[in-house]
């Protein structure tokens, strides 16, 4: 048997496909008698496209990734599904006119004239194989792309046997697909390493298909048949690492070299151990199985090495939703231990210590996501995500000192927040703009599928309909796209647009400024040097050296309310009377210095440790001896 799978725009092209690298070891080692290949064509599209029309890889990962929300990728290949070169162009650019630039309107539509050639030339392809079964992965913005090639190999071969999988195929949305385009012949719902292979055996030795958990298909009257999903999740050792023979080769010769450093994807677990006690209210992940399992340190250690080995490639991402934290004592330091120098991006929680965040750093996963999502302790119980807003600003400190690069997001539209809960956020994000900001301006949150916020109307958000570019997309009724969705508009929840513009000009300072600037300390045992650079903050190097200070400033390492503050100062400085008034005026001096960061009634620190304590003394001696001629900024003493 001869199986092609397939791998459509708007896939990432820096990034081989773990489902199909998945499967294809799960049919060449557990389908006696079957072979599979992938096709990259989504590496395909890139020199397709390059050669028609001016193309680059920022146009590239707008379709993929940018604008997911927005549906552009999806939409632009509907053309090739419905046949019609102008389908839906006057619903596409009067939905999405004014909040999408002109050009990028323009260059959609363009692409959207063109691209059902490439469709074509693709399927030509595929069946020029000659494959017994197609299979086509569908994540994000694949799936136009994906069901268009997928009807023109049934026009030209109708007896491959297609089938499709995926993300976008998930319980109802993969029912949904299956019922409305009846030129795919099955759907695998959930995970596939087994039921793929399954299906594979049965239409070989023409069995039933019935007993295929999650499996959707044709009964004798050709009406769509979905076979209940599975109730228990693949136990880790049945996850069997992916095979990219082929990916790296095909990006070598294409046009896309030159755009991308590519990386590996890696899994260690899958399922999210936090989501399994307190699913946060706007996450979609884990749609089929929230169980928390990972592979043995020793397995997912030994697939690191040997990827990383037989293809030469030290950068890897790692698709996680989670750390597992045992990983931070076995696997973490065999990395280490190795000498590899991995650079590594990961999920993990926003509450790690310092230490855990070195053992990251110092194993090479430089690139982490911590799901940050706000800097306000109310907002943050709101979602259910079970840290602080302090917290969240440790991250970002304890992130910079240890060298890490932290991508985050600021998400609002909670119901129940209130612009009390960010105002004082905005007061003090000036004062933050030496850390990392998050990746974009902060965006009112969308409903996902499998969501809290999806499945319990309750919370908040109730009436929801399919986002806006499904119905240009596809050619379904509503019932019927509101089971293929996995984006649903929904009535605007909590600040309002004056709110919104505070914030959002607070980042936008914070994004332009942060190259700039810079705070950080170095303890010296009887003093403590700080060194900032920060616009609106009139110091360039402070001394702290009254003892009372000192330990204020140690303990604020991590997140005290003022009256645990206080409690613990009288324990370490016996012979001194502290009172809690004293510290809060102290604390309330700082804050003005920007100093430390309040939420909650809680205070935490915001300097970094200095990397390079003899730059730091060469910073403050050139700040506090320079003349007024030299160093506008004044200096001063606390």
């Amino acid at each position: 048997m001869r199986v092609l799978l397939v791998n459509m725009p708007w896939s990432p092209i820096d990034l081989p496909s773990l489902a199909l690298g998945i499967l294809k070891r799960s049919v060449d080692e557990r389908v006696p008698g079957a072979r599979a290949d992938v096709l990259h064509a989504n590496v395909d599209f890139t020199d397709w496209i390059t050669a028609r029309t001016p193309f680059t890889c920022q146009d590239y990962e707008y379709y993929a990734l940018s604008s997911y929300f927005l549906g552009c990728g999806d939409w632009v290949f509907s053309s090739a599904l419905y046949d019609d070169p102008e389908w839906r162009v006057e619903e596409f650019t009067s939905t999405l006119t004014g909040k999408v630039r002109a050009s990028r309107l323009e260059k959609s539509c363009q692409l959207h004239r063109i691209v059902p050639e490439f469709v074509r030339e693709t399927a030509e392809r595929i069946v020029a194989e000659n494959p017994d079964v197609v299979g086509f992965t569908s994540t994000f913005q694949q799936n136009t792309a994906a069901l268009a090639a997928a009807r023109q190999v049934k026009a030209l071969a109708p007896h491959i046997v297609t089938v499709f999988g995926g993300a976008n195929c998930d319980a109802e949305q993969g029912a949904a697909t299956h019922r409305n385009f009846p030129f795919v012949d099955h759907v695998v719902r959930g995970e596939g390493e087994a039921a793929f292979p399954a299906l594979l055996t049965a239409l070989r030795e023409g069995t039933a298909l019935d007993g295929i958990p999650g499996l959707c298909h044709r009964g004798p009257d050709g009406a769509s048949v979905a076979n209940p999903m599975s109730t228990r999740p693949l136990p880790p050792a049945a996850i069997l690492p992916p095979d990219y023979t082929g990916y790296f080769e095909r990006l070598a010769t294409s046009e896309a070299r030159a755009w991308v450093e590519p990386k590996l994807v890696v899994e260690g677990a899958r399922g999210c151990w936090w989501g399994e006690k307190h699913h946060c209210t706007f996450c979609g992940l884990n749609g089929s199985f929230m169980q928390f399992r990972s592979k043995s340190p020793d397995t997912f250690y030994e697939e690191i090495t040997e990827l990383s080995r037989r293809h030469r490639v030290l950068d890897m991402y790692v698709v996680d939703n989670i750390l597992d934290m045992g990983y931070l004592t076995t696997v973490l330091p065999r990395i280490i231990e190795s000498g590899h120098d991995l650079r590594l991006h990961i999920e993990i929680k926003a509450n790690m210590r310092r230490a855990q965040l070195r053992t990251l750093a110092d194993a090479g996963l430089i690139y982490v996501q911590p799901g940050i999502e706000s800097l306000n302790s109310r907002v943050l119980n709101l979602m259910d995500k079970g840290v602080s807003g302090c917290q969240n600003v440790r991250m970002l400190r304890d992130g910079a000192e240890t060298g890490l690069s932290v991508a985050w997001n600021y998400l609002h539209g909670f119901p129940g927040e209130t612009e009390a809960d960010y105002d004082p956020v905005i007061a003090q994000i000036p004062a933050l703009e030496h850390l990392n900001p998050p990746v974009d301006l902060s965006a009112r949150i969308a409903i996902e599928r499998f969501s809290p916020y999806f499945n319990r109307p309750e919370l908040g958000f109730s009436g929801l309909r399919p986002e806006a570019h499904y119905r240009f997309t596809y050619d379904l009724p509503e019932a019927e796209l509101y089971d293929l969705a996995y984006v649903f508009e929904a009535p605007e929840r909590g600040i309002g647009q004056h709110t919104v513009d505070a914030l959002n000009d607070a980042l936008a300072a914070w994004k332009k400024h942060n190259a700039d600037s810079r705070l950080t300390y170095s303890d010296l045992g009887d003093r403590i040097v700080l060194v900032s650079r920060r616009r609106l903050f009139d110091w360039g190097a402070r001394e702290l050296t009254d003892p009372l200070q000192l330990e204020v400033f140690r303990l604020l390492d991590q997140p005290h309310a003022v009256t645990a503050l206080t409690r613990k100062l009288r324990g370490r400085l016996p012979g001194r009377a502290v009172e809690e008034a004293e510290v809060a005026a102290l604390l309330e001096e700082w804050l003005g210095l920007g100093l430390v960061f309040t939420d909650g009634g809680q205070y935490v620190h915001i300097a970094p440790a200095a990397v390079n304590e003899d730059l730091l003394r060469l910073y403050f001696m050139r700040h506090t001896h320079a003349t007024p001629q030299r160093t506008p900024e004044p200096a001063g003493q606390v």
